[in-house]
């Protein structure tokens, strides 16, 4: 099956923008759509995954089926055009697996709050920092999101929660039963072992306070590529496009100008 595909910008190089879980294209744009108030020669394609957003849960509730349709929907939206590919959590992990499928067609690779491997025990959660809530932090926020806000956001404010509640209430509805089935039964790929070759400019985004994915196994990645950088965040959880904006808009900015003349390269 192809997914449905929102997009962004009108020409210039594509990136395909991969969501966290349960994320519909529209709160992945107010996640990222502001890095790109100061940049220009990009066509985002915000990917709805199976049981999300516009894209209906008819696949397999295997992150291999999600994986083929995404690819499949890449395939059929660009041919054979090289692009960059931004993954946040559940969609990092899809961006690698992604990558290991068209190695040759991607020209930039950005990981934000995920890792390499799915499985809860293989999550390396070490040195994880607890949080300083601010009295009140939760008090506009439902009640059946705040025990998910206090494990998962790491900047515990007030201002902080109210921005993740407004990315949240433009939302649409998702797949509840398709979700908790993929979570359940088939949330890891059969290749994540095998080596995800990039030799584009690679960008890991970690938040120090992530106490769903952490933050090391990004860190211990960064050898396996000669183009990557590395940035953790101390004051930043699992939301930390929402929590750091202005510091995650910066340094999307700075992989994209390394993307686009990387991009070039294929059109010489």
């Amino acid at each position: 099956m192809t997914l449905h595909l929102q997009v962004h910008g009108d020409g210039g190089d594509p990136l395909v923008v991969l969501p966290s879980s349960g994320f519909d294209h529209t709160a992945m744009a107010a996640a990222i759509e502001p890095a790109f108030a100061e940049v220009s020669g990009w066509r985002r394609l915000y990917v709805d995954l199976p049981g999300t957003g516009d894209s209906p849960a008819h696949c397999p509730p295997r992150s291999e089926a999600v994986l083929d349709a995404v690819v499949a929907t890449v395939q059929t939206e660009l041919r054979y055009r090289p692009f960059a590919v931004l993954g946040w959590s559940y969609g990092g992990y899809l961006a690698a697996g992604v990558t290991r499928r068209l190695p040759d067609l991607v020209g930039g690779l950005m990981l934000v709050c995920t890792g390499f491997k799915i499985r809860p025990q293989d999550r390396d959660l070490s040195g994880v920092l607890a949080s300083n809530p601010q009295l009140g932090w939760l008090d506009h926020v439902p009640s059946h999101l705040r025990g998910h806000f206090t494990h998962a956001v790491g900047l515990q404010t007030g201002e902080v929660a109210n921005r993740i509640v407004a990315a949240l209430d433009v939302n649409e509805p998702s797949d509840d039963v398709y979700l908790a089935s993929l979570r359940a039964d088939g949330f890891a790929l059969s290749d994540e072992d095998a080596a995800t070759v990039c030799n584009a400019p690679v960008c890991f985004v970690a938040g120090k306070r992530d106490r769903v994915v952490g933050y090391a196994s990004l860190f211990d990645a960064l050898g396996n590529y000669d183009y990557a950088s590395y940035t953790c965040i101390s004051s930043a959880g699992h939301y930390l496009p929402l929590e750091q904006p202005a510091v995650f808009a910066a340094i999307t900015r700075d992989w994209l100008e390394q993307c686009k003349a990387f991009l070039g390269l294929y059109d010489k």
